[in-house]
Order: structure tokens, then C-alpha cells, then sequence
């Protein structure tokens, strides 16, 4: 398999006209424009900001015709920006942006909230949510991985991977820091290592298997072609030597850990796990477990989660009795596994041992779409809290994730088919000031993995 050439540059690449969009009676404020060249986010101004004591964290919904953002301590609407074609959503990796896929580009997303470090302490500050014109071009928008401190951005039409620095976003600034592309496009997934180097599939529209590390200049430093189907990711706890990183095939999953890929033995020749969530402090990776190669009626609906150990490429198998879904699957604050399953309930696991920690009832009884487009039960973690969408009800419940307590529910304006829920900072993390009534845990997950479902063949 040939080596990803890499092609370094400062400017930001051209997205011109890519995104149709428009203000809802005003509500996208400033910054709602068209997709740019990526020299200058449309943010508020400073003097359109506001100080305040404590930030409340926003729930960002992508629907039918846009995307929509709510106030978390209300319910309230802060914004809505019309776009056309199928929305989808992602952490920008700076906790204040949220990549929005769409239209053949992924354009960042202001959720107006900003924390600027003072010493010992922080200054909180809100704006109104706005779309920016900072944009990459990306035909067939893929995956979107931050991680380290850089985010990588994937194209499935092109094969083209970009990376970005987030942290420049808040200054209206695109960031970006590479610029490469695999040898042939495919669904495929980067990731950028905290040592400077990238791990990115290869493979084709028809097939793809291979897996490979390139160090900072480009060179292919470790690679496995034993991961037939790969798709997916999750960041797990490293270990000295640097990052862990697993990824999902159809015949076990393939794990990146001390500089070598190690293979996770199964039973049998077939087990997908396209699905999977990590926490960078847990060694243990949660994903998804199917095991029937040709499904009766072409999706297979699980009832068993995979618990992979990256310590020693080991998994075990916990059957929830109730199906689940590629919207199911998220980590909490301290690693807990949550699955979101059909019989309404919220199932909060101790990753290691796989013992339920709490079974919350937080939605109706449901079924898998028969389009993994369609909208769905789903989650978001943030700030503690795991966010629960009911689109048939048009209903968010909050609820800790420590307690399994339920604390807040919300009546939604739309029905979302996607959530990102963003708290100001990356790690998630900041004081809540003095009196304030809102909910007391402040740290978040910050969870990367990634977010699929079975579309022709593919977990999407």
C-alpha cells in the first residue's frame, strides 16, 4: 500500500458557496453567511458579549432544514440557521465549535460560549450561536476526530484528510496545519497522534482493510492490512510509549498501542465492531457487537456491547436483553459505559467488570429506523450529564451520570435527528459560580469515538 503524501501549507483551503443557508427570523444572529476561503469567522463582536458568572452548557440539534440550538438551564432558543441537505454533527475539538457536515463541506459552528483563563481563574462569557464562513471543502463529508490538539477532518469522496489546529478557531481563524489524502478515496478515518504523526485507513470504494501510522514527515512507521471493513474509532488510555487507538473490522478489532498493532481474538470469523466509544482514561474501549455476517433483512440489531481491553486486545460481551443502535453508545465523565436501549432505558456500566451501575427509564419503548438517516433515540455527554433525546416526543432528559439520577427535561422545538452538546472549554471543565442553581458537576466527557450506522454495507 502506497505511503500518504503529505503537503503542508498555512492557508486555509476554498469552500466557496458550498453551504445554503439563511437566518429563522433573525435567530442565527451574526456570523450566519456562506462557506469561505476560511479567512475569518463571522463571530460577534466583543461588544455583543455578555460576562456572566457561570457558563450553561448548549445543546446543538441538527433536523430537517437546519440546525437549532437550545439553552440546556431552559430550554430556550438561542439560534436556528437554515441549510439545506442532510446534517450532521461533530466535536471541532476546542469545546466552543461544533463541525456541521454538510452540502459537500464541513463548516464550524459557534455555540457562543467563551471562557477565557485569568490565572487561578476564569471569565465567562456568552454570545449569540452562529455559523462561520470558516469551511473545508469535503465532498462526501466523513469523519471528524479531535484529538491531541489537532483535529482531523475526512473527506470520503476524495480521500482528503485535513488537519487543524482548534484552538485557533476562536480567532476566527480555520488553523489549518496539514493538508494529505489517502491513495484512493473511501469511507474512511484519520487520526492525528499527540507525537505529530497521523493513523489513517486505506483502502477503496469497493474494499478496505489497511491500516497505517505515518510519522510527522509522512513515513509509514507501523501498519496492519488485517482489518477487513474498517471504519470507526476510539481513543483509549495511553500508555508511556503514547496514544492507544482502536478501531473497528469485521473480523475482531485492531488496536495501535505501544507503537504496534495487536488483533482482538474472536469466536468464529466474523464480528463487527464499527462502533466505538473510548475515554482517555479508560484502557477500555465500548463499541458495538455484531456477529452475523449476512443479517435477515440486511441489518443485524444486537442485544450484546463489546468491552475491549487495549491492555491486552481481550474483549467480553455484556447482553443489555434490549436492542440498541449506532446513536446508543457514549462514555461518561470517570470512562463509564452508557447504551441507549429499545425498552427506554439508559444503562450506566462500570466498563471494567461490565456491572450495571444504573438502569434509568428515560425514553418510550422504541425501534431502530428502518434509514440510519432518520431521526432517533440518541445521546450527547456533557458536563456530567447524558443528554437523552426522544425525537417522537420531542423530549431532552437530562441525567447524572454519577447518580443515574434524572434532573431536568426539556420539550424540543424540532425533531432532531442528530446532537452535540458543548460546555465553552475542550477539556469541559470550569468553575460553577456561587449560587448558581444550575447543575453542580462540572466536568465533562470528552469522549472521542465514532458515530455510525449500517448504510449499504458500511456502519455510517
Amino acid at each position: 500500500m502506497g505511503t500518504i503524501i503529505m503537503k503542508r501549507r498555512a492557508a486555509a483551503l476554498l469552500g466557496a458557496g458550498v453551504l445554503a443557508l439563511a437566518a429563522c427570523s433573525g435567530a442565527a444572529g451574526p456570523g450566519a453567511g456562506g462557506a469561505s476561503d476560511g479567512g475569518g469567522a463571522e463571530t460577534a463582536p466583543a461588544s455583543d458579549r455578555t460576562e456572566v458568572g457561570a457558563l450553561s452548557p448548549r445543546i446543538v440539534l441538527a433536523h430537517e432544514g437546519g440546525v437549532t440550538t437550545l439553552d440546556s438551564s431552559d430550554g430556550a432558543t438561542l439560534a436556528t440557521t437554515e441549510l439545506e441537505g442532510f446534517v450532521r454533527l461533530n466535536p471541532a475539538g476546542d469545546g466552543r465549535h461544533v463541525a456541521v457536515s454538510a452540502s459537500d463541506a464541513i463548516t464550524m459552528y459557534d455555540i457562543g460560549l467563551l471562557a477565557q483563563g485569568h490565572g487561578d481563574h476564569f471569565h465567562y462569557y456568552v454570545q449569540q450561536p452562529a455559523l462561520t464562513d470558516l469551511s473545508v471543502e469535503a465532498p462526501y463529508p466523513g469523519h471528524v476526530v479531535p484529538h491531541g490538539d489537532r483535529t482531523a477532518l475526512f473527506a470520503d469522496g476524495t480521500g482528503a484528510i485535513t488537519l487543524i489546529d482548534p484552538t485557533a478557531l476562536g480567532e476566527g481563524d480555520l488553523g489549518v496545519l496539514e493538508e494529505t489524502a489517502t491513495d484512493a478515496p473511501h469511507h474512511g478515518v484519520a487520526v492525528p497522534l499527540t507525537d505529530g504523526g497521523l493513523l489513517t485507513t486505506q483502502g477503496t470504494e469497493d474494499s478496505r482493510s489497511t491500516v497505517q501510522v505515518l510519522d510527522g514527515e509522512g513515513n509509514v512507521t507501523a501498519e496492519t492490512d488485517d482489518c477487513p471493513g474498517v471504519h470507526g474509532e476510539a481513543a483509549a488510555q495511553p500508555t508511556a510509549s503514547g496514544d492507544v487507538i482502536s478501531l473497528g473490522c469485521e473480523n475482531g478489532s485492531v488496536i495501535y498501542r505501544d507503537g504496534e498493532f495487536h488483533k482482538v481474538a474472536i469466536e468464529g470469523d466474523y464480528q463487527r465492531s464499527g462502533n466505538q466509544k473510548g475515554h482517555e482514561g479508560s484502557p477500555i474501549v465500548l463499541a458495538d457487537h455484531k456477529v452475523e455476517a449476512e443479517p435477515v433483512g440486511g441489518v443485524e440489531r444486537p442485544t450484546e456491547i463489546a468491552l475491549i481491553d487495549t491492555r491486552d486486545a481481550t474483549m467480553q460481551t455484556v447482553d443489555l436483553g434490549s436492542e440498541y443502535w449506532f446513536r446508543s453508545l457514549d462514555r461518561g465523565p470517570d470512562g463509564e459505559a452508557l447504551v441507549l436501549t429499545a425498552d427506554g432505558e439508559l444503562n450506566i456500566l462500570d466498563p471494567e467488570t461490565g456491572e450495571m451501575l444504573h438502569e434509568v427509564p428515560v425514553v418510550e419503548e422504541w425501534s431502530e429506523p428502518e434509514n440510519w438517516q432518520e431521526a432517533g433515540p440518541m445521546m450527547s455527554v456533557a458536563d456530567g450529564t447524558a443528554f437523552v433525546v426522544d425525537p417522537a416526543a420531542k423530549k431532552l432528559t437530562m441525567v447524572d451520570v454519577a447518580s443515574g439520577e434524572i434532573y431536568r427535561e426539556l420539550e424540543l422545538p424540532v425533531v432532531p435527528h442528530e446532537i452535540q452538546v458543548a460546555t465553552g472549554t475542550a477539556s469541559g471543565e470550569y468553575e460553577i459560580a456561587p449560587g448558581s442553581d444550575d447543575h453542580e458537576d462540572a466536568e465533562a466527557s470528552d469522549a472521542g469515538g465514532d458515530e455510525g450506522g449500517d448504510h449499504e454495507g458500511h456502519d455510517h
